[in-house]
């Protein structure tokens, strides 16, 4: 079919299309991924799952999302918090500063007017927490 027989709304069609089978795509690989990160799920049951859509995709896709959808955001809100929580240690590690030395220029910035006493006191509480 060449270009010059399509018409607007078939593009439109076209394009609504491909949308759709990328949204599939991305649904399919966050079930495998949430699939592969729960740790409480036999490899019986991951394997089962995953057979269950390759050959009944739509079905089995959906019946995850509506079982196992509240267990999705909590296996990723646990895996963002423990990815920011090595994030934030990687860079404390790499930054070489002390909770010492944070006070210090915590001090320093409260000496020089930049902080008054109750930030202060809030940031050495926050820091030495």
């Amino acid at each position: 079919m060449p270009f010059a027989d399509i018409s607007f709304g078939e593009l439109l069609l076209i394009a609504l299309e491909i949308f759709f089978f990328v949204v599939w795509i991305w649904i399919l690989i966050t079930i495998l991924s949430d699939l592969f990160r729960d740790h409480e799920l036999s490899g019986w049951a991951k394997a089962a799952w995953v057979l269950f859509l390759v050959f009944i995709p739509f079905l089995t896709a959906l019946i995850y999302l509506i079982a196992r959808g509240s267990g999705m955001r909590d296996r990723t809100i646990k895996a963002q918090a423990d990815t920011k929580k090595h994030f934030d240690e990687y860079v404390r590690t790499q930054a070489h500063v002390s909770p010492a030395d944070e006070l210090h220029k915590l001090n320093d910035l409260k000496e020089k007017g930049a902080l008054s006493a109750e930030e202060f006191d809030a940031a050495k509480a926050k820091l030495l927490a």
